[in-house]
């Protein structure tokens, strides 16, 4: 016997088998999800997040996290995940392009946000950005991990600004 279950049902479904750990069954709805309508934009939250996090698929999740902000970019989820991809892919002008709209999103961890923003400098060797991006992230901490992670990074990347001190040795008799 066919059970008909509405897009809500299978998404619900869908997260269901993910927390028990059966991406295949998830990933199996989700594209049933999309196959009977592409605009719903929290499946393709959730593909974007399979793609990246369990398969390593970074176009897929990419394509998905982009169509997610297209078609509900006041969904704020999607950003931290959207903007970490790109940090790790170091797509510079997208970098830019999220954060400026992820910051109006309500919702959105600002913090979070901002220590991206960092590492992205920070990896780019960018050390007076990433520290201006670290200290942005500590002003906007709420919770005690967000401060503690903001601290660290302003330390890390003070430490690695240092100059570099030479010594110059003379041998004297």
């Amino acid at each position: 016997m066919d059970i008909y279950l509405s897009l809500e049902e299978k998404l619900l479904k869908a997260l269901d088998k993910i927390n028990y750990g059966k991406t295949p069954k998830a990933l199996q709805l989700l594209n049933e999800i999309i196959a009977d309508d592409p605009f719903y934009a929290r499946a393709h939250y959730q593909l974007g997040k399979i793609h990246y996090y369990d398969i390593n698929d970074y176009h897929a999740a990419g394509y998905h996290f982009k169509t997610c902000i297209e078609l509900e970019p006041a969904f704020p989820d999607v950003y931290e995940h959207y903007l970490r991809l790109l940090v790790f892919l170091g797509m510079d002008k997208q970098v830019q392009v999220v954060k400026d709209k992820a910051l109006t999103v309500p919702g959105v961890n600002k913090s979070y946000i901002h220590y991206l923003t960092g590492l992205h400098a920070e990896k780019k060797r960018e050390w007076k950005n990433a520290l201006a991006a670290y200290q942005e992230a500590f002003m906007s901490a709420v919770g005690k991990h967000d401060k503690e992670t903001a601290e660290s990074s302003l330390e890390r990347v003070k430490i690695k600004d240092l100059p570099t001190v030479r010594y110059h040795y003379e041998m004297t008799n």
